[in-house]
C-alpha cells in the first residue's frame, strides 16, 4: 500500500439547521492512501453518509479541513468545479437514481472517459469498462431501466472508474442489492480501485463485507469515530465497547435462532463517554 494520501480530512464538523442545530459529524479525522480501501461503519444515523458527502463537497463543512491530494475540496455549487477535483468520484446507494434514465448507459460511461481525458489521464473505451465490470459490450445501447439492480450498480461503478479517479467514495453501494450480489460487487470495486492505484472510502453497515475488502476500518457512533485501526486487528480484538457490541450483533447461524439483545439507553450513554481508541 502506498503512503501517499489522496484524502486527508481533519476535525470535520457537519451541522444541519435546527433548534438546536443537529451535529451529524463532530470533529472526525480520516485519511485514505493511494491503493488503500478504508471502511466507515456504524449504525444508521451515526454520520457516515454526512461525512462521505462532505468529503466530496456535496455537504458543506461547518469546521475542519478536507484535502484531496493536498488541495482543498471546494463545495459543489452552480459553478463547474476545477478539473483536478474530478479526480474524486462517488458511487451512490441507489443506482436507479444516479443513472440518467433518458440516456444510454454507454453514453454515460463515455462521460467518465471524457472527464479522464480532460485531466490528461489515459484514455479508454466504453467496451473496456463494460467488460471489466462483468457486462457484455452489447448492452451499451440499452437504457438503465433494462437492467437489474446489480447490473445498474456495475454500470455506475464503470462510469465512476472510467473517470480515472484518485479517490472513489462509495456510500452504501451494496445495500440496495440482493445478498447474492453484494459480496461480488464490493469485491469488484476493491479490485478495480486497487488495480488503478486509487484509494477508496467505502461506507457500509454490512460488516461481513467490510471485513473482506477493507485495509482499515473506522467505527462511527453519534457523529464521532470511536475506534479505528487495521481491519484484521479491529475484528480480532475490538477495544471500544461500541465496536464490541457492533461486531457481536453480526448474525451468525447457531441453530437456535438467537438474536442479540438490543442496546439500552444506558449502553449508548456509556459508549458516548468512553474515549476513542485509535491504533
Amino acid at each position: 500500500m502506498s503512503e501517499v494520501a489522496v484524502l486527508d480530512a481533519q476535525d470535520v464538523v457537519v451541522r444541519y439547521p435546527g433548534n438546536p442545530p443537529v451535529i451529524a459529524v463532530n470533529g472526525v479525522s480520516i485519511s485514505v492512501a493511494a491503493g488503500e480501501t478504508v471502511a466507515l461503519v456504524g449504525e444508521s444515523g451515526s454520520g457516515k453518509s454526512s461525512l462521505a458527502r462532505a468529503v466530496v463537497g456535496i455537504e458543506k463543512t461547518a469546521a475542519g479541513t478536507v484535502l484531496f491530494r493536498d488541495a482543498p475540496v471546494s463545495p459543489l455549487g452552480i459553478r463547474r468545479r476545477s478539473i483536478a477535483l474530478t479526480g474524486i468520484q462517488m458511487v451512490f446507494q441507489d443506482p436507479a437514481t444516479s443513472l440518467n434514465p433518458r440516456r444510454r448507459v454507454g453514453d454515460q460511461i463515455a462521460d467518465g472517459i471524457a472527464t479522464a481525458r480532460a485531466r490528461g489521464a489515459e484514455g479508454s473505451t466504453v467496451d473496456e469498462w463494460l467488460e471489466r465490470v462483468g457486462l457484455p459490450t452489447t448492452v451499451s445501447t440499452r437504457f438503465p431501466h433494462q437492467f437489474s439492480g446489480g447490473q445498474k450498480q456495475r454500470i455506475a461503478i464503470a462510469r465512476a472508474l472510467a473517470a480515472r479517479p484518485s479517490l472513489l467514495v462509495a456510500d452504501e453501494p451494496i445495500s440496495a442489492l440482493d445478498a447474492s450480489t453484494q459480496t461480488s460487487v464490493a469485491g469488484l470495486m476493491r479490485d478495480l480501485v486497487a488495480e488503478s492505484g486509487a484509494g477508496m472510502l467505502f461506507i457500509s453497515h454490512d460488516l461481513a463485507v467490510v471485513r473482506r475488502i477493507a485495509d482499515r476500518t473506522f467505527v462511527m457512533f453519534g457523529g464521532r469515530v470511536l475506534e479505528s485501526g487495521p481491519t484484521d486487528q479491529l475484528w480480532a480484538a475490538p477495544q471500544h465497547p461500541y465496536t464490541q457490541a457492533l461486531l457481536a450483533a453480526i448474525p451468525e447461524p447457531d441453530g437456535a435462532g438467537r438474536i442479540p439483545a438490543a442496546p439500552s439507553v444506558d449502553d449508548r450513554t456509556v459508549w458516548a463517554e468512553i474515549p476513542p481508541v485509535m491504533y
